[in-house]
């Protein structure tokens, strides 16, 4: 960010040039926004583990009777039929914490932050910071399908907010310090930091500058480490390892990545169908998660491997030896227990489940080119891998995050070329098909727009030599307001400031006509009383974010222009900058042909012609 230091007549020209991103300021706050985030990043990788800690009590205790933090599944319990009413209490436990706690706490957690940082200054209320890891511990460890990734991005987005609303900074900062909290908590639980800077890049921070990167980075680095260290060293997905694919495998990949972005354009569109058909119960909505949960409790009960939180499937998936049976259940069931368990509104993550689903589909797509095609070279493991890393790049709109989340996960570098190939047609096929995404669908429909690229800023890159005016007129300080009106008139000045200069045409101030007005003067008064001398100025090589910035701060609706004796070479306006900036987008997108193919073969055929003959 620049700081703009007006102009006064002790100063010299070089203290008006607008002091860069590497001045002590801007260093000091760089390094304490980093600071700040590595301790945030610590305390939520704790928060991560009592997460997982919570998830795993209320799972014991509610498929099992037992006071135990030992990990364990749902899947073995033998409760018979009671196995369908475990869910719905858990659902009816959120919906009463989301009534009478804070309705924030519904929905998988990650459009709820990108709507905090979009439209309210990133302030998100502390007690999001308990009641959503403990309302998401209950929803899952009660059976609910859901990852434990979004309640935890979302905790660590709403501690990152709180932390932020008690220091003094600035609502971008606090943009900054939400981010790295939310992305810390994602590496905190997979151990993916490259992969949770690129969902900050993605889907939280809308920019790539140094002043966000670098403490947003710092800090998933940080929740990493704390993985490590709480979690263990191994792949979060182990599997075996894949071999290094031929060519004609990867056109399989691509086709299988292109496939499955129409089916994660699908799946997205049917959670908010399911959410609108919730929308029209003649009930409050504090119920439909216990509704909701009637379909985990059903679904479990034919399959209770659909149950909880599943990452063992995915593994087993990446493995490639699952029975065809458990893959379509984990497929189909899998999807019809999470879809409608997630748009009944209780408190859950989006991304195990998509990469269960993908996997799942993933196989499924590779067992019939198998069948149809023997020589089609494609392994089963890289199918599921790609499978679930398409599944996210098409619902989610996270193509890198998507590429490198799979590949961090299951350390499997011959993967990452089938990835890239197969996450990108997902992406491109999803697209087109869908104009908002699983993560911003929600709140577009609540009127908050979301950036859909990330373009510097073009001011930035534009100089103001391009905009100035070509003619600049100018009055003396040592003007009398006699002289004055007769030149105002003479020139016929449609402006209400005046550049004024001294003796030597050098920079002096602005004169602004309604303050003559203010005063009794008579007409051999001098003007030099009347001008404002601390008056903000461009050089001719400034940028053009740098004028409006000066102009916006003085108020005014020129702004001279001077070279580096400090002489007025011109003068700028808004609305010659507005003017210029529209042009300048207008020109980039023309359709245009700098060369014509036609014209240049003809003279080839010319010259030709001339050498035979």
């Amino acid at each position: 960010m620049e700081r703009i230091i007006p102009i006064a007549p002790s100063l010299s020209l070089d203290d008006n040039i607008a002091v860069s991103t590497t001045n002590p300021i801007v260093n000091k706050r760089l390094f304490y926004l980093s600071m700040q985030v590595i301790a945030n990043a610590i305390i939520i990788g704790v928060v991560a583990k009592i997460l997982v800690a919570l998830i795993n009590l209320f799972t014991n205790l509610s498929f099992y009777g037992t006071f135990s933090f030992h990990e364990s599944s749902p899947a073995a319990n033998s409760l018979g039929l009671f196995v369908i009413i475990i869910p719905c209490i858990g659902g009816l436990v959120v919906g009463l914490m989301a009534r009478w706690g804070s309705p924030a706490i519904r929905g998988h957690g990650i459009p709820e932050a990108m709507e905090q940082v979009l439209t309210n200054e990133s302030k998100i209320k502390p007690i999001i910071t308990l009641l959503k890891p403990l309302s998401a511990a209950i929803s899952i460890g009660t059976g609910g399908p859901f990852g434990a990734e979004g309640p935890i991005i979302s905790t660590g987005g709403a501690f990152g907010s709180f932390v932020g609303q008690i220091m003094h900074i600035t609502p971008n900062e606090r943009k900054i310090v939400l981010t790295a909290g939310a992305t810390a908590g994602m590496a905190a639980i997979f151990g993916t930091p490259i992969a949770a800077v690129l969902l900050a890049i993605e889907l939280l921070l809308f920019e790539f500058s140094p002043r966000s990167i670098i403490p947003v980075a710092l800090a998933c680095a940080t929740g990493a480490a704390m993985h490590l260290l709480l979690f263990g060293k191994e792949a979060v997905f182990a599997m075996p390892n894949i071999p290094e694919p031929g060519s004609m495998a990867l056109v399989w990949y691509v086709l299988l990545g292109a496939i499955i972005g129409v089916v994660s354009a699908g799946i997205s569109k049917s959670i908010y169908l399911i959410e609108d058909l919730f929308e029209k119960l003649p009930i409050h909505w504090l119920w439909w998660p216990a509704i909701g949960a009637i379909a985990v409790g059903v679904t479990g009960y034919f399959a209770p491997y659909t149950l909880g939180v599943g990452y063992s499937n995915i593994s087993h998936l990446l493995s490639g030896n699952l029975p065809l049976k458990l893959v379509l259940g984990l497929c189909f069931l899998k999807f019809i227990s999470w879809s409608i368990s997630l748009g009944s509104g209780t408190s859950g993550g989006t991304l195990a489940p998509l990469l269960t689903i993908g996997g799942a589909t993933g196989i499924l797509l590779g067992l019939i080119v198998q069948k149809l095609f023997p020589q089609s070279e494609i392994n089963l493991p890289t199918c599921a891998l790609i499978g679930m890393a398409s599944m996210f790049a098409g619902a989610a709109r996270a193509l890198l995050t998507s590429i490198v989340f799979a590949f961090e996960t299951t350390m499997q570098p011959h993967g990452l070329l089938p990835l890239l190939g197969a996450c990108t047609a997902a992406y491109f096929v999803s697209f087109f098909m869908m104009k908002t995404s699983i993560m911003t669908e929600k709140i577009q429909r609540r009127g908050v727009h979301t950036p859909n690229a990330y373009e510097p800023d073009i001011l930035q890159g534009l100089l103001v030599k391009n905009v100035m005016a070509a003619k600049v007129n100018t009055i003396k300080l040592s003007a009398t307001i006699a002289e004055l009106n007769a030149w105002v008139l003479g020139v016929n000045y449609k402006y209400s400031e005046i550049i004024v200069v001294d003796q030597d045409d050098r920079f002096a101030g602005i004169l602004t006509l309604p303050t003559i007005h203010k005063h009794s003067l008579k007409d051999n008064d001098q003007i030099h009383e009347l001008v404002r001398n601390h008056s903000h100025f461009v050089l001719e090589a400034s940028s053009l974010s740098k004028a409006i910035a000066c102009l916006d701060k003085q108020g005014s609706q020129i702004l001279p222009v001077l070279n580096h004796q400090r002489e007025v070479v011109s003068f700028i306006t808004s609305t010659s900058i507005l003017s210029y900036y529209n042009n300048h987008r207008s020109k980039n997108e023309q359709y245009q042909r700098t060369i014509s193919l036609k014209r240049k073969s003809f003279n080839m055929y010319l010259k030709g012609k001339k050498m035979f003959n």
